[in-house]
């Protein structure tokens, strides 16, 4: 192999490296907003039922 070769093949690993190290970051970030959606919809969840029970103990 030539060097000009050897160049172009590190440099397209390091390419390829850095494509996987976006992609698991991505991922990852993907997974925290997920988390974050889940938490929000538990809270209003729990908000409503709540303002449900308040709402019944209030007619008792």
């Amino acid at each position: 192999m030539s060097i000009q070769t050897l160049a172009a093949s590190s440099i397209y690993k390091d390419l390829v490296d850095e494509r996987i190290r976006g992609l698991h970051q991505e991922a990852a970030e993907h997974s925290i907003a997920s988390r974050v959606r889940s938490v929000q919809k538990a809270r209003r969840q729990a908000e409503r039922a709540s303002a449900r029970l308040r709402a019944a103990l209030a007619r008792a």
